[in-house]
């Protein structure tokens, strides 16, 4: 079988691409133009797949200062991570975020990201129009790639919800020329969170059960996304961001969408599988991922540049995106195997020292620890001189993002080495989380217990890659009575300390915060630990009200003539 992820590549090297970038074969430019297409002469029954296939090229085509997995917003935004790099001037409108000191709207990594969004949106709308001018007869995969690209157009503007906030809606029946005249207020929150929320109810209405090939949603997938946007919104904020409700209906909208993902998937028997190149891509967890190649006829292959940022100096370039000592400390467990909630960053966990403590086994596949081995391989070992500016930085690196050196899956791009490895956008342990976050919000906390263990269970069993050195692991799940008290509060923080372990450096830490609305508390204690060791966050303060979202892009308020409002503070 012919698997997507080479073949969407192979096709979109022939495929005609939207909003001005055009990628053609080499043999279509031995050809002198003979005059101008119409669309109606572009979308046919043959040709259509181009217009499908370029909104999937969109997934992928980030890049290191606008990447798509969103770790200087999700991250380094947050308590997880260090901006890292040469310095605290290197991609300095990411030590701004770091530190939530002088963000500003005309920081051009945020026009790019949005642009970015915006053209897989544009995408995906030309791929609905053209889909529609065509009879089922003609196309009888018409209704299913609609619903694909109704996926991926949900999908853009997700990430641009969590980012922005107020965004304008444009869909397929927008014309371009019009763009610019759809207000961000156009939607109230509420009816923009319906209105991505229908992309993907479409979408799980009209996807098949199975793909035959790998990379295009499937129905469970939509449902995944949809219990996300569901869950997202049922935290209902105020015009300063405050949560000021947590609305029941929604939350139980969040539980349908999540039950009809349960049971189709299953959790990796070793949470490091998630996070490894080759036969590992597209596992049972794997609910929908970003599919990338090597070799596939084209110059580089359809690398991750969203990440390569990351690899340590000493293997390449250029040490960014590294997990803080808080995200460290939070790993260290009780003699019970249980979370240490309000003592864990009293003490620096001491790599040099590990028997000292006893860890979440997950720490050692999300953190690259001097003395320990670099992402599994025993014949090479993370040493201290492998960082780049350890004075202001530290000396962990992030491991999931990462693959081995001998994986066979990597680009030397000088200065940079791309990858090829998937990104998973949903795993199935965020769907068990989703469905646990909203059954312990309706006060039913007794039933979000087993999906918190399995999660918990799972994360116990990983050692298949870790054996031989991750000897001080400990972790139980939560036995009421036993082990712990289990009420709704402790339910509460037993779930947000599981998402912050679970998915650490995945780039959701900081968009959880804001959806709990405990962002100013938590990084504002963050930031008084973290002044007490590092000088350049003598200047971090977290304002609430403002920070909670990216300011909206000055070059898009003057693309709409004034149009968009912008958001508080900015």
């Amino acid at each position: 079988m012919i698997t997507m992820k080479k073949n969407i590549i192979l096709t979109l090297s022939c495929a005609t691409l939207f909003l001005g970038t055009i990628i053609s074969c080499n043999d279509f430019l031995d050809y002198s133009p003979r005059g101008v297409l119409s669309e109606t002469d572009v979308v046919t029954a043959r040709n259509v797949d181009g217009f499908v296939n370029a909104a999937y090229s969109s997934l992928g085509n980030d890049h290191y200062d606008t990447p798509f997995s969103l770790w200087p917003y999700g991250n380094v935004r947050a308590d997880d991570a260090y901006k890292g790099g040469s310095g605290t001037n290197d991609i300095q409108d990411f030590h701004f975020f770091e530190i939530s000191n002088n963000i500003r709207s005309d920081f051009g990594e945020l026009d790019k990201l949005w642009y970015l969004n915006y053209v897989g949106i544009s995408r995906a709308n030309k791929a609905i129009a053209a889909l529609n001018q065509l009879s089922d007869t003609d196309y009888p995969n018409k209704q299913k790639r609609i619903a694909e690209m109704k996926f991926l157009r949900g999908h853009f503007y997700f990430m641009l919800k969590i980012l922005f906030k107020y965004v304008p809606y444009i869909d397929e029946t927008t014309p371009v020329a019009d763009y610019k005249n759809i207000s961000n207020r156009a939607l109230t929150d509420q009816k923009l969170w319906d209105a991505i929320a229908s992309n993907f109810e479409e979408a799980a209405a009209n996807l098949p059960t199975a793909q035959q090939e790998v990379g295009r949603p499937k129905k469970s997938a939509a449902y995944a996304y949809l219990a996300k946007v569901r869950l997202y919104q049922a935290y209902e904020q105020d015009e300063n961001y405050t949560v000021t409700s947590i609305n029941p209906a929604t939350l139980q909208k969040a539980i349908d969408a999540a039950n009809q993902v349960i049971g189709n998937y299953s959790l990796e028997s070793d949470f490091g599988n998630n996070f490894m190149p080759g036969e590992y891509e597209n596992g049972p967890e794997s609910v929908f991922s970003i599919q990338y190649s090597k070799d596939d006829g084209t110059l580089y292959g359809r690398l991750n540049y969203g990440d390569v940022l990351s690899l340590p100096q000493g293997l390449g370039c250029c040490d960014f995106h590294k997990p803080s000592q808080n995200l460290v400390n939070a790993f260290k467990t009780d003699a019970q195997g249980l979370p240490m909630f309000d003592t864990f960053n009293q003490t620096d966990l001491d790599y040099n020292h590990l028997n000292n403590y006893t860890v979440d086994p997950r720490l050692y596949h999300t953190v690259a620890l001097p003395g320990l081995p670099w992402k599994y391989d025993q014949n090479k070992i993370y040493k201290e001189s492998w960082n780049r500016s350890p004075g202001t930085y530290g000396y962990y690196a992030s491991l999931k993002e990462n693959v081995p050196p001998e994986c066979g899956c990597t680009v030397n791009i000088d200065p940079f080495y791309g990858n090829s490895k998937n990104r998973i956008l949903i795993r199935y342990s965020d769907v068990l989380l989703f469905k646990a976050e909203a059954l312990i919000e309706l006060g039913q906390y007794q039933a979000a217990l087993p999906l918190i263990n399995q999660v918990r269970e799972r994360a116990a069993s990983s050692n298949n890659f870790t054996g031989s050195y991750a000897g001080n692991s400990l972790i139980h799940k939560y036995e009421p009575g036993v082990n712990c008290t289990w009420n709704q509060d402790f339910a509460r923080k037993a779930l947000r300390w599981e998402r912050r372990l679970e998915f650490a450096m995945e780039g959701s830490r900081f968009f959880d915060l804001v959806r709990w609305g405990i962002t100013t508390e938590t990084m504002n204690t963050y930031y008084a630990t973290e002044k007490t060791k590092r000088s350049y966050y003598s200047q971090a303060g977290f304002d609430h009200g403002i920070e909670e979202y990216c300011p909206i892009p000055l070059a898009q308020v003057n693309f709409s003539q004034g149009l968009y409002k912008q958001n508080n503070g900015y």
